[in-house]
């Protein structure tokens, strides 16, 4: 058996997309599956071509896995014209130059957003004869109607809109990353065949152990992308409230389109206590996450079926979580007990939250301990993979 991944989005770049579909391709040539990874020059998110990758193709060995990768426009531009350049030249780039690259499939896997790379994946699995998985991590046009991007009474939404429903009609399975993006899709879709394949952690990676204190301060980190979709913001204004007899300090790890925006937000609200670092190898997350006292996972505002994949790695890693989020992600928490929710835009709830969680260490240590147990019982993402490995197996077999 034969899979193709085809994603804009691997390693070596750092980000959730990556890290969950390079695990996708390990853990199914550990069931004895070929894999081959049809994706992009590494360029997210700096913006710029990683040093190294070059021209218009190039191939290689990532632990194991063949990886085949086609030219593409990079940009670290918020801006919808760049980024719909990004996305259209690897679109045709992975059809065109990769599709003679990758030999015979018996299933091709498409991961959106972006939503435009459907249309190549489906082509490419009627070339190869193959059956063709639709895999939705984000809703789209849905999550950038819901960002203010876009308006549902605009061309451009409405064009989506007939994308996204034709290359749902066309997609042998549908897979989504949380229940709620399934939900949605079959009750506007209810005659697609739809798989869960959700996020997870590789909790021997993310576990808890001895961390090095930054200062003596209370320390509340974020780790991830500084793009639109988180608000990362919201920390700012809470941490305007805050007295400054608390000492609380933040960290933000990462990069992305607002960080220098947030880096110059900082000084003009003259905040003290925040440090911004750049983005680290995957390796070493775990041990920037053991850091904190608090780790922190915003939303800007609630996209549908948005779980944040830095949720289940601040579980697996013990720490307790508040969360800025709304829905399926807001259940998780609250089910396991693992940290406190605010709502997004909720800045009076977010200080609260900041000040409860740093007069109370037991019911810190608690939290922590809660989210380790629950993400090694239900997101564990080697036993996500494998019951995914099972699936196309028996599916496999079944038409032989």
């Amino acid at each position: 058996m034969h899979i193709i991944i085809h994603t804009q989005y691997y390693p070596p770049e750092i980000g959730a997309p990556q890290a969950r579909l390079h695990e996708l391709a390990i853990g199914l040539m550990r069931q004895g599956i070929q894999v081959t990874v049809l994706t992009a020059m590494p360029s997210y998110p700096r913006g710029r071509i990683y040093e190294g990758y070059n021209g218009w193709l190039q191939t290689e060995n990532l632990d194991g896995v063949r990886v085949i990768r086609t030219v593409i426009f990079p940009t670290q531009s918020a801006r919808m014209l760049p980024r719909l350049f990004s996305y259209f030249s690897f679109m045709l780039s992975s059809l065109l130059i990769g599709a003679w690259q990758i030999g015979k499939a018996d299933f091709v896997l498409t991961e959106s957003p972006p939503l435009f790379l459907g249309m190549a994946g489906f082509v490419l699995s009627r070339w190869k004869h193959a059956r063709w998985i639709f895999n939705i991590s984000d809703l789209w046009p849905e999550s950038v109607v819901e960002l203010g991007i876009v308006s549902r009474e605009s061309l451009s939404y409405k064009l989506s809109s007939a994308l996204e429903k034709f290359l749902y009609k066309k997609a042998w399975v549908v897979t989504g990353q949380s229940r709620t993006i399934l939900e949605n899709i079959q009750e506007r879709f209810p005659y697609l065949r739809v798989n869960h394949l959700p996020n997870g952690v590789d909790t021997n990676i993310f576990q808890p152990g001895d961390a090095q204190s930054v200062n003596k301060d209370f320390h509340i980190v974020y780790a991830g992308l500084h793009g639109l979709a988180q608000g990362l913001e919201q920390i700012l204004w809470a941490a305007q409230k805050l007295p400054s007899t608390e000492h609380i300090d933040f960290t933000f790890v990462g990069d992305g389109p607002e960080k220098q925006q947030l880096i110059q937000s900082v000084k003009d609200l003259n905040l003290e206590h925040f440090r911004f670092l750049e983005s680290v190898a995957k390796e070493e997350i775990p041990a920037v996450l053991r850091t904190a006292d608090v780790l922190i996972v915003p939303l800007k505002i609630q996209l549908t079926g948005a779980v944040p994949s830095k949720l289940y790695e601040a579980m697996a890693i013990g720490k307790p979580i508040i969360l800025i989020a709304e829905s399926e992600a807001a259940k998780i928490v609250n089910d396991a007990k693992c940290g406190m929710v605010v709502h997004p835009g909720d800045i009076d709830g977010l200080v609260a939250a900041m000040l409860y969680l740093k007069t109370h260490p037991e019911v810190c240590k608690q939290m922590g301990a809660n989210g380790r147990r629950v993400a090694v019982q239900n997101h564990d993402r080697a036993q996500i993979v494998d019951h995914f490995a099972q699936f196309l197996i028996e599916e496999q077999a079944r038409n032989l």
